[in-house]
This record gives structure tokens, C-alpha cells and sequence, in this order.
């Protein structure tokens, strides 16, 4: 499907690279003008979100800029870390990051937020299901799933506020994975950054004009698939 996001503008967190990338390149193609914060050294506003100097520095120049926001990822990654090798410090980083950060550069936006505007979050099928040691990641992803239906009840009629939570993306641009790590996939594949640009492009548009404060999984259906010893060539082992 074509979108058209010419005389737009969206703001992108952790947009140089990965799913944040493919996010900004995917409505920099619509026409909108793209405003990326990363801490990777590039053309964009160079920056930590985990720092609350450097949002408000870079809330401050997209508006001075542009003076509207029509979109608003909040993408940026934080770090995951287990119980066993995590510190009190690296938690606190992890909800900086990955809850603190949306909530408040949503904050420090959303004056001037656009008629029909909307904030997307990027969350994680780690809000709902674990591997072992990554408390720090599921914590951060789990609070930015139920900031965004706090979110959405706050800014009605202000903004639509939607997470996705992709499953597992490939990041790495080489070919495309294969063997079992694809066909144990209920789609037969493992996903791209694509995939989840595709959908934020959908959930900002005027055709999701009546879809707020959910989170959508995009995961190829993983999440769906139960396993139990024995079973389809799974074994446990402990």
C-alpha cells in the first residue's frame, strides 16, 4: 500500500539503524521530513535519550524547525541485562531508555503535536514471555506496552498512541536466515526491520484512524505457537 506523508513530519528515537532505520528510511519515502536522535554519530541530532538534557535539546530543534509533529516513534533500544549480571544502575539505564525516554520526549512534543497526529512504541513479544537473564529488557518493554494505553486515554483527541511488539527482527542485512530458525516460524520466516516500518506507516495513517492504545505483536506468530515436550521435533532438555 502507497502512503502519502509529503508536508509531514516525523520524529524517530534510535533511528539510524536497525528497525529505527528502516522506520525513518520507510517515511522518509513517503515524503515526510524525518528527524532521527541516535547517540551513533551521523546527519541527526546526536544524542542519548536516556539523558533528559538531550531530549529536551532535541525536542527544542524539531519544533524550532518544523514547529508540528505528526508522528512519533519512540524506537530506541535498552539494554538487556539479567538478575545474575545486572546492577541497581543498569536497571535504572534500561528504564531510562526504553519507558522514561518515550514519556517524556512524548511529553515535550505533544504541544505540538498536528491535528490527526500520532505516537507509535516500540515495544517487544518480550512483553509477554521471557528468555532467561533479561529482566532489564523485559521490564523496559513491558512498561512502554502499558505506557501506551495510558498514553492513548490521555491524548484523546490530541494523538493516537499504538506499540508494536515485533518477535524476532533480523537486523543484521545479510541474507535471509534459513533452516530451523526460519521454519520453526509459523510464517516460514524470520522478520525483517520492514516488516515493523510497514506497519508504523499504517498505524500513523488516516486508514488506522480509529485504532489507539493497542499493541499489535508482529512476530510471525510465535507468541501463538504452544510447545510442549516431545512434540513437532521439540525436545527439552535441562
Amino acid at each position: 500500500m502507497a502512503y502519502d506523508y509529503r508536508n509531514k513530519v516525523a520524529v524517530v528515537t534510535g533511528g539510524a539503524h536497525g528497525i529505527g532505520a528502516a522506520i525513518a528510511g520507510a517515511f522518509r519515502a513517503a515524503g515526510a521530513a524525518v528527524e532521527i536522535i541516535d547517540m551513533k554519530s551521523g546527519p541527526w541530532f546526536v544524542g542519548d535519550v536516556g539523558e533528559r538534557a538531550d531530549l529536551e535539546r532535541f525536542a527544542q530543534t524539531v519544533v524550532e524547525k518544523h514547529g508540528r509533529v505528526d508522528c512519533l516513534v519512540n524506537n530506541a533500544l535498552p539494554l538487556m541485562k539479567g538478575i545474575d549480571e545486572c546492577s541497581y544502575e543498569d536497571f535504572g539505564r534500561a528504564l531510562a531508555v526504553g519507558v522514561a525516554a518515550p514519556f517524556y520526549l512524548t511529553k515535550l512534543l505533544a504541544p505540538s503535536f498536528a491535528k490527526g497526529a500520532c505516537v507509535i512504541n516500540i515495544a517487544s513479544s518480550r512483553d509477554r514471555m521471557s528468555q532467561p537473564q533479561t529482566e532489564s529488557y523485559a521490564a523496559a518493554k513491558g512498561g512502554i506496552s502499558a505506557l501506551t494505553h495510558a498514553l492513548a486515554v490521555s491524548l484523546a483527541g490530541r494523538a493516537r498512541v499504538n506499540s508494536i511488539s515485533p518477535g524476532w527482527i533480523d537486523t543484521t542485512g545479510g541474507a535471509p536466515i534459513t533452516g530451523p530458525d526460519a521454519l520453526q516460524q509459523p510464517v516460514g520466516r524470520v522478520g525483517t526491520p520492514d516488516d515493523i516500518a510497514q506497519l508504523a506507516l499504517f498505524l500513523c495513517s488516516n486508514a488506522a484512524g480509529f485504532i489507539t492504545g493497542e499493541n499489535i505483536c508482529v512476530d510471525g506468530g510465535m507468541t501463538k505457537l504452544m510447545i510442549y515436550h516431545g512434540e513437532h521435533g521439540w525436545t527439552y532438555t535441562p
